[in-house]
C-alpha cells in the first residue's frame, strides 16, 4: 500500500504543479484524497472531517476555498492530467 500513496502523492505533485501558488497544493491534495475515500458524501464537509476530525472546521474551510473561490485555471490542471 505504501507504494500507491507515494504514486498517488507523486501524481498530486505532478498535477500541483499547475495551479500556480504553492499554497493551493495542499487543497489539491485534501480534495482529491477526500474523492478516493470511502465516504458516503463527497462534499467538502464529511472530507474536512475524515481528513482532520481534531480541526474539521478549518479543513472544511480550507477545501471550500480550494474549490469555490481559489483562482487556478482547470485547463492547466487538465492539460497535466493528459500529458500524464
Amino acid at each position: 500500500m505504501g507504494e500507491d500513496v507515494n504514486e498517488f502523492d507523486a501524481y498530486l505533485n505532478h498535477l500541483a504543479q499547475a495551479l500556480g501558488h504553492a499554497d493551493r497544493h495542499a487543497g489539491l491534495k485534501g480534495y482529491c484524497s477526500g474523492l478516493v475515500m470511502p465516504l458516503s458524501r463527497k462534499s467538502v464537509e464529511p472530507m474536512a472531517a475524515h481528513i482532520d476530525p481534531l480541526h474539521a472546521s478549518a479543513k472544511h474551510q480550507s477545501l471550500h476555498h480550494f474549490v469555490a473561490k481559489a483562482e487556478w485555471s482547470d485547463r492547466a490542471v487538465l492539460q497535466r492530467v493528459r500529458n500524464g
